[in-house]
């Protein structure tokens, strides 16, 4: 009986080291794809776009309310090529545009095993779309396009597997639901305008700490 409560208590002890406690701050260095699930409605030529994947660095900061409930930042930035295709006009070269898309998200931490935690989240992303160019060989007829900015949400699942007290590997799929408001601006006499999903996954693996 007392080597069971001993047990016991070692694999409490264990799952303790790595729980999270009220007013920790986490933070999380890693690798992210995003890979745009995009749809679009081209305005008067017709067609779709299709969006290009990336790779980017991505950093993220995490606060425990409790040992349970935290609040995460997620930071990064992409750049994508975009292409209108199958329009009326062709495939027309839309050029790069860059995203800032800043997510917040409230999530629910799980404790199955001493050294496994998984979690679930479900937030709010803003995205920034920035330094529209020309890209790799934008149409000559596109003279400019303009992507308006907008509010999405976004869910989350993920684990961290302890390698030490302050330690961890973690693995992290987003699903962001984005929409936004394109115009296209061309020297043919036509504007167009367009209406564009992109509602990318998120792929992430890297590593977290505890800063304090």
């Amino acid at each position: 009986m007392r080597k069971h409560i001993l047990l016991a208590g070692a694999l409490f002890t264990s799952l303790m080291a790595f729980g999270q406690e009220a007013g920790e701050l986490h933070m999380r260095i890693r690798a992210t794809g995003v890979v745009p699930m995009e749809d679009a409605n081209v305005g008067v030529i017709g067609g779709n776009v299709a969006v290009t994947n990336n790779l980017i660095p991505e950093v993220d900061l995490t606060y425990f309310f409790t040992k349970n409930i935290a609040a995460e930042l997620i930071l990064g930035t992409s750049k994508h090529e975009v292409v209108a295709v199958n329009t009326s006009l062709g495939n027309v070269d839309l050029g790069r545009v860059m995203l800032l898309p800043p997510t917040l998200n409230l999530q629910y931490h799980f404790y199955p095993t001493a050294n496994l935690k998984p979690y679930a989240g479900i937030g709010l992303n803003y995205t920034i779309f920035y330094d529209e160019g020309a890209g790799k060989g934008r149409n000559a007829a596109v003279t400019k396009v303009d992507y308006e900015n907008k509010l999405g949400y976004a869910f989350q699942l993920g684990f961290d597997y302890k390698i030490n007290d302050r330690l961890y590997w973690n693995v992290d799929v987003k699903k962001v639901y984005l929409k936004t408001d394109v115009d296209v601006y061309t020297n043919l006499g036509v504007d167009v305008p367009a209406k564009v999903d992109l509602n990318p996954w998120m792929f992430s693996t890297g590593i977290g700490f505890k800063l304090f």
